[in-house]
C-alpha cells in the first residue's frame, strides 16, 4: 500500500494556489458525460454534490434519511469557524492555522489544515450569499464568539441551530441542482458494498455502490466514474453518544475492506458538554453547545461533603457558597479558562469526579453556571444568546438552567479518525473519496470545536470541486459504466450473504443487547482514559461478545421488507470489527495525544505526554480479513512552518 499523500512543493500558503493552478480539467461537454456518486447528504455531502452538480457533472446523491435535511449535521449547535478578523482581535489565516495544529496536538498534516484555515473566510461568504441567518452585532456586521482552543472569537453562528441554518442553506443549493436535473436524489437508501472494476491497465477503481432501499428490503445497483464517501463517523460504536442512531460508519468500514486504508481510529472525541446519562433506557446523548463556555462558568464543590449532600439531595447547587466553590477550569488554565480543548476540559471534569467531587445523583456531572453572567449582562441578553438551548435542556431535564446550573458530564462527540485520504481527499482506493468527518485529514487527535462544520463545507464547496476534477479529466473516455458488470454481481451476492447469515441464527437476545453490551465495554476500557491492561481486556472482551452475537442474536422479520433490525443488525456487524481496530491502534500508540489518552503516558499534573520520536505520524491500517490483524502503514509528519511544542493552556 503506497502513502502518498501528493502534497504540492512550495511555501506552504502557495500549496493550495499551485495545485489549483495546475490541476487538469474536464470542459463543459465532457462534464456531462461524466456520473458521480455522492453517499450521505449532510453538509460534506450536500456541498459536495450540488458544487459538482452546478459544474455540469450527474450526481446521484444518497441519503439514509427520508431529507437530506435530516442529516446529522442539522444537529451541531455552536457554530462554524473561520478568519475573518471582523472582532479586529488578532485573528488571522495564520493563527487559525496554528490553532488547529496545536489544538490537534500536532498529529494532522500541516499542508491540509493550511488550505482549511485559507478557504474558511470564504465558506461564511459563500454561506451568507445563501441567505444562512448568521448572527449580528448592532452595527449589522456578522457577530463572532469564542470556541476552546482559542483565544480570539472568530466562530460565526445562528444562535445554537447553526448546523441546521447551514444544512438548510447547502438543501438550497442542493435543491436547485435536483431541480435542474444534474443531480438526481435518492433517500431512504443505505450504502451496503462498494464496486470495483478493473481498468485496461489493471487498476481496481470505485465504480459504483450496492444500496439497500430501507423501505423495501430492495438491493439496488449503481455506477459511476467516481464515488465520494461522505457518511460521517463512526462514534456509535460506543453506544451512548451525541450521535442521531442511524449515524453509523459502516459504510467507511465497507470500503476499508475493500482495500481503503483506516487512519487513527483510536481518535476518537469526549465533548465536555453533554447532559449527563439517566439511565439505562437511553439510546443516545444530548450534545449542549460549546458555545455555552463562553458565559457559563465549570465547577464543582471544593468539600467532600457538600458534593455527597448534593449526591443525596440535600442540598442545592445554590446552597453551595461562592468561596466553596471550585472553579477547576479558570483555576488550572488561566490563560484560556473555561475555554480549553475540548480533550483537556473532558479529563479535568473525569479527575474531579473520580476524586469523589461529582454532582447529581452519580457523581458523574459537574455544574455550567450561568449565574455570574446573568448579572453581568441580565437574562434577556441570554436569551438571546442561548435561548433555544436552554430551552431544549429543560425539556430534558425539567431544570430551570436560567436560577440552578445545568448538569453536564464528558460524552463520545466526534470521530477524528476516518478513511486515509490524500491532499485530493483520495483514498487508497483509485476513484474513491472521502470528505467530512468519514475522512481522518484536518483534525489530528483533537479537534477544536466549530471547525467540524468548517472542514465539511470546505470538502464540499472548495475542494472536492477541483481534486476530483483532476482525477476525471482521465476518465472521459471510459463512457457509460453498466451495472451489468460481474462486479456488481458479485458485490450484491456479498451483500445478500451477509443478511441470509444474520436472518439464519434466530437466537434469542436483539440486537441493541449486544450493542449496548459492546457500548459499555468501549467506554470502560477505551473511554477517556486508556492503558495497556484495560486495552487488553477490552480486546478479549470484544472477542467474546462478537463470538456471542453471531451465536444468539435474533434478527426478525425478511430480508426483502422493511426491516430496521436487519439495518442495525449489518452496522453492529461492522462494529465488532471497527471496535477490535480502535483498541488495536490505541495499543500500538503508545504515547498520549488529544484524544487518545494512555495513563502511562501523561505529565506530573495530568496532562497529555506525546511521544514524537516514535509516534510522529498517521497510523494507516489495511484489512487482512476478519479475525486477522491488520497491517500498519505509517506517514510520516512533517512540520515545516508550525513550532511544534509541548500544549500549553495555562499561559
Amino acid at each position: 500500500m503506497n502513502l502518498d499523500a501528493k502534497i504540492p512543493e512550495g511555501p506552504l500558503a502557495e500549496k493550495w494556489t499551485r495545485y489549483k493552478n495546475s490541476q487538469k480539467l474536464v470542459n463543459p461537454a465532457n462534464k456531462r458525460k461524466l456520473d458521480i456518486i455522492v453517499a450521505g447528504t449532510g453538509l460534506a455531502g450536500a456541498s459536495a454534490a450540488a458544487s459538482l452538480g452546478a459544474l455540469g457533472f450527474h450526481v446521484d446523491i444518497f441519503c439514509i434519511q427520508d431529507s437530506p435535511r435530516r442529516a446529522h449535521s442539522i444537529a451541531a449547535q455552536g457554530g462554524i469557524n473561520a478568519a475573518k478578523n471582523y472582532q479586529n482581535d488578532g485573528d488571522s489565516v495564520e493563527r487559525l492555522f496554528r490553532d488547529t495544529i496545536k489544538g490537534g496536538d500536532y498529529r494532522a498534516r500541516e499542508a491540509n489544515v493550511y488550505r482549511l484555515a485559507e478557504v474558511s473566510g470564504d465558506i461564511i461568504d459563500q454561506c451568507v450569499a445563501q441567505g444562512v441567518p448568521f448572527a449580528r452585532d448592532y452595527s449589522g456586521m456578522l457577530d463572532n464568539r469564542s470556541f476552546g482552543g482559542a483565544q480570539v472569537s472568530r466562530t460565526f453562528y445562528a444562535r445554537g441551530q447553526t448546523g441546521q441554518q447551514l444544512l438548510l442553506g447547502a438543501y438550497g443549493a442542493l435543491s436547485r441542482e435536483i431541480n435542474r436535473g444534474s443531480v438526481t436524489l435518492h433517500t431512504r437508501c443505505e450504502m451496503e458494498e462498494l464496486v470495483l472494476i478493473k481498468d485496461d491497465n489493471g487498476v481496481e477503481r470505485a465504480r459504483g455502490i450496492i444500496v439497500r432501499n430501507l423501505v423495501s428490503g430492495q438491493l439496488e445497483r449503481y455506477a459511476a466514474h467516481a464515488v465520494v464517501l461522505a457518511t460521517g463517523g463512526y462514534g456509535n460504536v460506543y453506544y451512548l453518544s451525541t450521535n442521531a442512531m442511524n449515524s453509523n460508519g459502516s459504510a467507511a468500514w465497507i470500503c476499508h475492506k475493500k482495500g481503503a486504508a483506516f487512519a487513527n481510529p483510536c481518535y476518537v472525541q469526549i465533548h465536555p458538554t453533554c447532559i449527563p446519562v439517566h439511565g439505562d433506557y437511553q439510546s443516545k446523548l444530548t450534545l449542549m453547545s460549546e458555545s455555552l463556555r463562553n458565559d457559563g462558568r465549570i465547577w464543582v464543590p471544593k468539600k467532600k461533603e457538600d458534593a455527597e449532600a448534593l449526591r443525596r439531595g440535600e442540598k442545592k447547587a445554590t446552597d453551595i457558597a461562592e468561596e466553596d466553590r471550585d472553579y477547576y477550569l479558570e483555576k488550572r488554565y488561566p490563560a484560556f479558562g473555561n475555554l480549553v480543548p475540548r480533550d483537556v476540559a473532558s479529563r479535568a471534569a473525569k479527575e474531579r469526579c473520580d476524586a469523589g467531587y461529582g454532582v447529581g445523583p452519580t457523581g458523574l456531572a459537574v455544574y455550567l453556571d450561568f449565574a455570574d453572567a446573568i448579572a453581568r449582562l441580565g437574562e434577556r441578553v441570554i436569551r438571546q444568546k442561548y435561548g433555544n438551548l436552554f430551552q431544549m435542556y429543560q425539556k430534558i431535564t425539567d431544570q430551570d438552567p436560567y436560577h440552578t446550573p445545568m448538569m453536564i458530564y464528558p460524552a463520545v462527540h466526534y470521530t477524528m479518525g476516518g478513511l486515509w485520504v490524500d491532499y485530493e481527499l483520495q483514498t487508497t482506493i483509485p476513484g474513491l473519496f472521502a470528505a467530512g468527518e468519514a475522512n481522518f485529514s484536518d483534525h489530528g487527535a483533537n479537534r477544536l470545536g466549530a471547525s467540524a462544520l468548517m472542514q465539511g463545507l470546505s470538502d464540499g464547496y472548495f475542494v472536492l470541486p477541483y481534486t476530483l476534477q483532476n482525477y476525471l479529466a482521465d476518465q472521459i473516455t471510459i463512457g457509460h459504466i453498466s451495472t451489468k458488470d460481474t462486479a456488481f454481481d458479485e458485490a450484491e451476492q456479498a451483500v445478500r450473504q451477509r443478511e441470509e447469515k444474520l436472518l439464519a441464527i434466530g437466537g434469542t437476545k436483539t440486537v441493541d443487547h449486544f450493542h449496548k453490551a459492546l457500548g459499555r465495554i468501549m467506554w470502560e476500557y477505551v473511554g477517556m482514559s486508556r492503558n495497556e491492561q484495560s486495552l487488553t481486556t477490552a480486546q478479549e472482551q470484544i472477542d467474546r461478545l462478537e463470538e456471542e452475537f453471531w451465536k444468539d442474536v435474533c434478527v426478525p422479520g425478511s430480508i426483502e421488507s422493511f426491516n430496521p433490525e436487519m439495518e442495525k443488525a449489518l452496522r453492529l456487524a461492522d462494529y465488532f470489527e471497527l471496535a477490535r481496530l480502535i483498541t488495536a491502534d490505541a495499543l500500538h500508540r503508545k504515547e498520549s495525544c488529544g484524544g487518545h489518552f494512555r495513563t502511562e503516558s501523561q505529565t506530573d499534573d495530568g496532562e497529555t505526554m506525546r511521544d514524537d520520536e516514535n509516534f510522529m505520524y498517521v497510523a494507516a491500517w489495511e484489512y487482512q480479513g476478519h479475525g486477522n490483524k491488520e497491517i500498519l502503514h505509517k506517514e510520516p509528519l512533517h512540520y515545516e512552518y508550525a513550532k511544534v511544542t509541548t500544549r500549553n493552556y495555562k499561559s
